[in-house]
């Protein structure tokens, strides 16, 4: 990756930045305008950038207004002449990080850049504080395209549909997209369906009127009602009642429901956001989900990436999480070793985001020491079998990585290829021992040429004979 980008249509400016940074052994990439690096971000996400603010087609203000769209948190450093200064202006007021006069000074130039990646990962790192919405953090090219998603529909009442496995955080982004909605100001209603009762989720839902049933003492009202011009969350969706799927489409289509007994219609001016970690159009052909309803909720469908498929967001996420949960507990933050990190990178987290954080929990109240190694893992997590692994692979699998991880943490190098001559000697032996020494058929059993094998017999000194 390459963390700074220098936008500007002067040649002379691109080559001082790229030798300079190169010298401070800064990753970069150069871009003679603003609308090429506006289809890069795309596919790539910088970290800081350095932007002229006057060029030809689209200047550097206008790509700087989309970018803080889509990455807020990314400091940009405007270069301007003097003569520029109401540019400048523009651009603090625009959000931006500092400006860079001409001429500069090439070495107060790097520093700005170091301030402004010191910045940055601040920035990301940091947890948030106060309020109900804590940020969503994330990197990876899964997770922007979920912060796009969200900018797009920022001005949007549209019904959502938000998909992905349990523990990835669908909650969450439910509440960023009301946040960043024209419904911001109002209330926020989240209701889990499979966790009520089927016999009391229609009065969750709907509310009742006073005697609608046994107990109903008061009118009560329901989700719907409280979240009157504001957003509801209706999280597990697929597991919702036949009857009250058709209540709810009801509500989508007609804007009105009733009070379980009642008789008064009542409009709901509400948008609604569903989230499930099933396949609805499975459920659908299965006959246990309305397909009418699927249709109407999914309108907007954005699929949350598991863990899995986001492993670089895992190390800024585990350092937000142990933070979090030494602030809640009143205690010392603790941190994670090299080792302890890289470890983790390769866990498979089946439980995704909400996994990883129980985890941080876990280690501010159990690891012994304010570093955390892979040893002060549990034991399930050093244990865990990779994925694709099958019944008999744990075990040696476990254990290499176990091994890969020991010798990071003691700083060796040369890792791979010790390693790599560890593996095929115990193959070859192996397979020789098998073959009583046949080389021919161990070649053969192992899926490698027999001149191979004898040159990987005297490059390793495995005794073998004939």
């Amino acid at each position: 990756m390459n963390p700074v980008w220098i936008i500007d249509d002067d040649r002379s400016i691109r080559w001082v930045f790229e030798k300079a940074l190169a010298r401070e052994g800064i990753g970069f990439r150069t871009f003679g305008t603003a609308r090429e690096a506006l289809e890069l971000l795309e596919e790539e996400s910088p970290q800081v950038v350095v932007c002229d603010i006057r060029m030809p087609g689209l200047t550097g203000l206008e790509f700087m207004q989309t970018l803080k769209e889509r990455l807020p948190s990314t400091p940009v450093i405007v270069m301007t002449a003097y003569s520029d200064l109401e540019s400048a202006v523009a651009a603090f007021q625009g959000g931006a990080f500092e400006y860079l006069p001409k001429p500069f000074d090439v070495d107060h130039a790097v520093e700005l850049v170091r301030r402004a990646l010191d910045e940055g990962r601040r920035r990301f790192e940091a947890p948030a504080e106060g309020g109900e919405t804590p940020e969503i953090l994330g990197q990876a090219a899964a997770m922007q395209e979920v912060f796009r998603a969200i900018g797009r529909l920022s001005q949007s009442h549209a019904t959502v549909l938000i998909t992905g496995e349990s523990g990835t955080g669908k909650e969450l982004v439910a509440r960023a997209l009301h946040r960043h909605s024209p419904r911001a100001g109002r209330a926020f209603i989240a209701i889990n369906t499979a966790a009520i009762p089927k016999d009391l989720l229609e009065s969750e839902l709907f509310g009742h009127e006073r005697g609608a049933f046994t107990g109903a003492q008061a009118m009560r009202r329901g989700r719907f009602e409280q979240a009157e011009g504001g957003t509801l969350f209706l999280d597990e969706i697929g597991d919702m009642p036949p009857d009250l799927q058709t209540r709810l489409l009801r509500v989508l289509s007609d804007g009105q429901f009733y009070r379980v007994g009642g008789h008064t219609p009542i409009t709901a001016n509400v948008r609604v956001i569903a989230a499930t970690h099933q396949d609805l159009e499975a459920r659908v052909r299965q006959g246990l989900f309305r397909e009418d309803l699927f249709h109407r909720l999914n309108v907007i469908r954005l699929r949350l990436p598991s863990l899995r498929e986001r492993r670089e967001d895992i190390p800024a996420l585990a350092r937000h999480f142990l933070a979090k949960s030494a602030r809640e507990l009143g205690v010392d933050g603790k941190h994670l070793s090299d080792a302890a990190v890289q470890f983790l990178s390769t866990r498979e987290f089946p439980g995704n985001v909400r996994q990883l954080e129980n985890l941080c929990h876990w280690l501010t109240v159990m690891a012994p020491g304010q570093v955390v190694d892979v040893a002060d893992l549990p034991p399930e997590v050093r244990e865990e079998v990779p994925a694709g692994s099958a019944p008999g692979e744990s075990d040696w699998r476990a254990a290499l990585e176990r091994e890969v991880a020991a010798r990071l943490a003691r700083g060796e190098t040369g890792i791979a290829e010790a390693l790599t001559r560890d593996f095929e000697t115990a193959l070859i032996t192996r397979a020789l021992a098998h073959t009583g020494g046949r080389r021919i058929e161990a070649a053969g059993l192992l899926g490698i040429g027999r001149n191979t094998l004898t040159r990987k017999v005297q490059e390793l000194r495995i005794d073998a004979k004939e």
